[in-house]
C-alpha cells in the first residue's frame, strides 16, 4: 500500500509527488498517468513559454506562484540541464485604444514585482523585433523559453532515483475510488491500488476525479482548442524571440502571438475553441458523453452566449488560413501566406462556475483524506513547482503528515 497516490503525470502532479517527497523522504509515492509517457497533454502541449507573472492580478495565486515558480523552474533548469533560454519577450500595442491596458497590465508587472520590464515606444519595438509594428509596448526580460516535457521527464527520474520507495506508473488510468476506513482503494483499468491518501492532479479531467472521489462539482472543467501554425524557412526571419498583443481584458484568453520554441522553431497561435472532446487535438474531434457533459451545463451555455460573436469568429479562424493570417498581421504586417504552415495544437482545462464565469485563479479542495487540484490554468506550467510546494504544504497539513 501507498502513503500518497498523485493522480495526473503533467507538470503540475509530478511536481507536488516530488515537493511532498522532498519534505517527507520516507513516504511510498506513486503517481499514476494513464498515458504510456508523462506531459502528453496540457504539459506536453503548451506554448513552452516561462511566464513572467505580467497579466495576473496582483495578491492572487496565480500571481504569487508563476513569479515564485518561474525562478524557481529557472534555477531546476540550470541545475538540471533542462533545455532553456531567458531571451525575453515585447508586448506590443498596434493601435493608441489599447495603451491603457498595456499600461494596466505593466501596473500589475510592478505590483507582481516582475524584474527589469520597462516600456519601449515604437522605435524600439524596431529595434528588439524589426518586422513587428506597434505604437507602444513593454520589455519584459525575465520571460523565457523551455521544453516542459523535458521538465516532466527529470521530475519522473529524481522521483524514481532519490525515493526509493516511490515510483511513476504508466499506463494505468483511473476508473474507479472505493473509500474505505482508513485507506482508498483506486481502481484502474488494469489493476487495483490502495493508498492512504490521494491528490487530484488530472488537469482536463480533474473534475471527473473529484467526482470519482465523491466530491460535489461546484465547476465544470470545459476545455478550449488552440491551433497554431509554424512559420516557414521564409517567415522565421521574421521573427527573433517572442512578440504577444495587448490581451482583451473582455477575454480570458492572451491572444494570438509569436513563439520562439527551444528547438528553433516559431510557433505562432493560438486561437481558442470549444472543443467537442477533452482531448480533442483535432478539428474534427467528437466524443458523444464529453460533449454532453459540456453542453448539458448551464455554465457553458451562459459562456456561449456572453462570448458568442468572439467564439464565432476563434471558430472561422481554425477553418480559415487566411483569417488566421490575417490576425498574425496585426503584429508583423508584411507576415505573408506561405510564411506560415499548420502546426500542432493542445487544449487548455477552463473551470467554468455556473453562471459561465471562467474560474480565473488556482483552486485546490479538499475531501476525506484526499486533495484536489481543480483548477490550474495558465501559467500553471510555469508555476509547477511553486504549486506543488503549495499542495506539499496543504498535504503536510490535512493529511497530518509527519
Amino acid at each position: 500500500m501507498y502513503d500518497i497516490i498523485v493522480i495526473g503525470g503533467g507538470i503540475v502532479g509530478l511536481s507536488s509527488a516530488y515537493k511532498i517527497n522532498k519534505r517527507f523522504p520516507h513516504l511510498k509515492i506513486a503517481v499514476l498517468e494513464k498515458e504510456s509517457e508523462v506531459g502528453q497533454h496540457q504539459t506536453g502541449r503548451n506554448s513552452g513559454v516561462i511566464h513572467s507573472g505580467l497579466y495576473y492580478k496582483p495578491g492572487s495565486y496565480k500571481a504569487k506562484n508563476c513569479v515564485t515558480g518561474r525562478r524557481e523552474l529557472v534555477e531546476f533548469a540550470k541545475k538540471y540541464k533542462v533545455p532553456h533560454e531567458v531571451c525575453g519577450k515585447i508586448v506590443v500595442a498596434t493601435k493608441t485604444t489599447e495603451i491603457p491596458f498595456l499600461e494596466k497590465i505593466f501596473s500589475n508587472g510592478i505590483a507582481n514585482e516582475v524584474e527589469g520590464i520597462e516600456f519601449i515606444d515604437s522605435a524600439q519595438i524596431k529595434e528588439i523585433e524589426p518586422h513587428c509594428v506597434g505604437v507602444r509596448g513593454i520589455w519584459v526580460p525575465c520571460t523565457g523559453i523551455i521544453s516542459f516535457k523535458s521538465v516532466t521527464k527529470k521530475l519522473q527520474e529524481l522521483i524514481q532515483q532519490s525515493f526509493t520507495q516511490s515510483e511513476v506508473l504508466t499506463g494505468l488510468k483511473v476508473k474507479k475510488i472505493v473509500k474505505h476506513n482508513d485507506y482508498n482503494e483506486i481502481i484502474t483499468d488494469k489493476n487495483s491500488i490502495k493508498c492512504k491518501y490521494i491528490v487530484n492532479c488530472a488537469g482536463l479531467y480533474s473534475d471527473k476525479i473529484a467526482e470519482l472521489d465523491g466530491l460535489k462539482r461546484t465547476s465544470r472543467i470545459v476545455g478550449f482548442r488552440g491551433d497554431y501554425y509554424d512559420l516557414t524557412e521564409k517567415g522565421k526571419e521574421k521573427v527573433k524571440n517572442l512578440i504577444y498583443p495587448v490581451p482583451n481584458p473582455a477575454f480570458p484568453f492572451l491572444g494570438v502571438h509569436f513563439t520562439r520554441m527551444v528547438d528553433g522553431t516559431i510557433e505562432c497561435g493560438p486561437n481558442a475553441v470549444f472543443v467537442f472532446k477533452r482531448e480533442g487535438y483535432g478539428k474534427t474531434d467528437f466524443h458523444f458523453g464529453e460533449t454532453m457533459d459540456a453542453l448539458s451545463y448551464k455554465g457553458t451555455w451562459k459562456l456561449f452566449m456572453k462570448h458568442w460573436q468572439f467564439g464565432l469568429d476563434e471558430y472561422k479562424r481554425a477553418f480559415s488560413k487566411k483569417m488566421f493570417l490575417n490576425r498574425l498581421k496585426g503584429l508583423i504586417p508584411d507576415l505573408q501566406a506561405d510564411d506560415i504552415k499548420p502546426g500542432r495544437s493542445g487544449v487548455r482545462a477552463m473551470a467554468l462556475g455556473p453562471d459561465g464565469a471562467m474560474i480565473d485563479d488556482f483552486e485546490i479542495r479538499y475531501n476525506h483524506n484526499s486533495l484536489h487540484v481543480l483548477n490550474a490554468p495558465s501559467p500553471a506550467a510555469t508555476s509547477g513547482l511553486a504549486i506543488g510546494e503549495e499542495v506539499a504544504n496543504l498535504a503536510q497539513k490535512k493529511f497530518s503528515l509527519v
